[in-house]
């Protein structure tokens, strides 16, 4: 699609045009009280012009523009905000840039791993181009809906709810997911004239029918990543205290050694109060 240029449409001062009309239409009035017809025909073209003017003036607030067309053709866009007069013939279609804020419903989804999911996003956007909200869509505010949420579907299906390994994921990478996700509504958007301020997402979690299960897999997943740390922190402790042990000259044999490791691990690594076994014996008995 071609995209249309903006340019400004021809403007002045609105104080100076309504002294021009009252100017007029007094002038008119003169004239016409003149009691030569074709004075009076001449006051009447005069007294006319004068009350055409009326619907040339325009009053555009801060944050806000209009863009004109005459008969059919697009002639330009006014964001200067003040009282201003334009071609009295033109029309007018008011867009706002300020700032606005759009929360999705809540869509259900699958994620990269066929889990459903529900997922809802918030996004901050304007209209930067006027002239492409007005011509390029045909309703600009619900074009922005409608794509905010296929792009929030597209991007719910490109990445996991959660990954165990290295990876991005929804829920674990909220930062990469938000910039990929602004990037996408950018270029969905742009073509209306549409400036993506912010996109975030304010809801994420795994379906009713299937959140008891995941839960349980994440409670499960984290048992093992709390075991496996144990166990690391623990071999690095039995590992220093028999390198400190031959540093300090105790000379034991791999049968100490493994008995020594096998009660290091068992104290360091239960979960209850280790009880102490006295023996009474030697090391082997």
């Amino acid at each position: 699609m071609e995209r249309m240029k903006e340019q400004q449409v021809w403007h002045k001062n609105g104080f100076l045009a309504m002294a021009i009309q009252v100017l007029l239409l007094f002038v008119g009035a003169v004239v016409l009280s003149n009691s030569d017809d074709g004075v009076q025909v001449l006051g009447i073209i005069v007294f006319v012009m004068g009350l055409l003017l009326s619907g040339g003036y325009v009053v555009i607030q801060p944050n806000e523009s209009r863009v004109f067309t005459f008969v059919g053709k697009y002639i330009g866009e006014l964001r200067e905000e003040g009282f201003h007069f334009v071609n009295p013939f033109s029309q007018r279609t008011k867009i706002s840039l300020r700032v606005r804020n759009f929360h999705t419903d809540r869509i259900k989804v699958n994620d990269a791993d066929g889990n459903p999911i529900e997922v809802a996003a918030v996004i901050v956007w304007r209209v930067k181009n006027p002239t492409q909200s007005t011509f390029h869509v045909d309703d600009y505010k619900k074009f922005a809906d409608i794509q905010s949420e296929t792009a929030l579907r597209s991007l719910a299906s490109h990445f996991p709810y959660d990954a165990p390994q290295e990876g991005l994921s929804l829920r674990g990478n909220p930062t990469e997911i938000m910039n990929t996700f602004e990037k996408e509504l950018h270029e969905r958007l742009e073509i209306a004239g549409i400036e993506v301020i912010e996109a975030r997402i304010s809801h994420l979690a795994y379906a009713p029918e299937i959140a008891q299960v995941m839960l349980r897999r994440q409670q499960a997943s984290a048992v093992i990543a709390a075991r496996r740390q144990i166990v690391e922190g623990a071999m690095g402790m039995v590992e220093t205290v028999l390198a400190k042990l031959e540093r300090q000259g105790f000379e034991l044999d791999d049968e100490k050694k493994a008995a020594m490791v096998n009660n290091l691990l068992v104290a360091l690594v239960s979960e209850g109060n280790v009880s102490p076994v006295i023996n009474t014996g030697t090391l082997y008995q």
